[in-house]
């Protein structure tokens, strides 16, 4: 069941998630991602009958002013819909955006609105300005919450399946293969201990990339390239980051 918490140990502590609890917070990112993405399709797609109309006014039928007037909604749609896509990237791997893909976001939204809701609010029809206000305030709300959703969902992932890996009790040996002492629980590099092993085997002749990372300090795949992008940000700013 979604959002079911592991039943307490003693002491009243929960116990560390199983392999399987860890795969079903993977499941449930996966179908929030879908889900939110599924919206704002949904969503755009609403839009782009009354932004058709707004192009089009009063132009006849097939006529090449009306035909003209269907590429406005996806063009403006299709430059969200990529923005929202890198950003949800370069969230994963902490990498900031920078101030045009910010206003270009915001006022692909805002155009989309304004074009929505024009000929309701020129009527003065108010239910007609709720009816046609809701699909695009929604995707406003999805496109900022989107990215960081899956940003947090995929660092519980990440945390569960490390628990499940090193703490299940579905992983410990059975009695009678227990050792005599208590096997001792290796503690996860963290972030900044695997930047100072970078920083130690990084030469000025080292071009820094992801694999260059993976070789020199052993970490993941996934946090390899915010690696290089910690590093490579300090050789640029000061030369050499040791």
């Amino acid at each position: 069941m979604i959002g079911q918490v592991p039943p307490p140990a003693k002491g009243g502590r929960p116990l560390p998630p199983t392999r399987a609890e860890a795969e079903h917070v993977e499941q449930v990112r996966k179908q929030v991602d879908r889900l939110c993405w599924t919206g704002i399709l949904l969503g755009l797609a609403f839009t782009m009958t009354n932004v058709q109309q707004f192009a089009a006014a009063d132009s006849p039928p097939w006529s090449l002013v009306w035909l003209a007037a269907w590429l406005l909604d996806p063009m403006v749609s299709l430059v969200l819909l990529a923005i929202l896509r890198a950003e949800q990237v370069t969230a994963r791997y902490g990498i900031r955006t920078g101030g045009w893909v910010r206003a270009a976001k915001w006022f692909t939204l805002a155009a989309t609105y304004v074009m929505n809701t024009w000929a309701a609010y020129a009527a003065g029809e108010a239910d007609s300005v709720v009816l046609h206000s809701v699909p695009p305030l929604v995707v406003f709300v999805a496109a900022e919450a989107v990215t960081d959703l899956r940003d947090k969902l995929s660092e519980a992932v990440r945390t569960a399946f490390t628990n499940a890996a090193v703490d299940s009790p579905d992983n410990a040996p059975d009695d009678h293969e227990r050792p005599a002492r208590p096997a001792r629980v290796k503690r996860r590099t963290s972030f900044e201990e695997y930047l100072e092993r970078a920083r130690s085997a990084w030469s000025p002749d080292v071009t820094v990339s992801p694999s260059w990372i993976r070789e020199v300090t052993g970490c993941s795949r996934g946090l390899s390239s915010r690696l290089a992008a910690a590093l490579a940000s300090e050789v640029n700013e000061g030369g050499d980051p040791r």
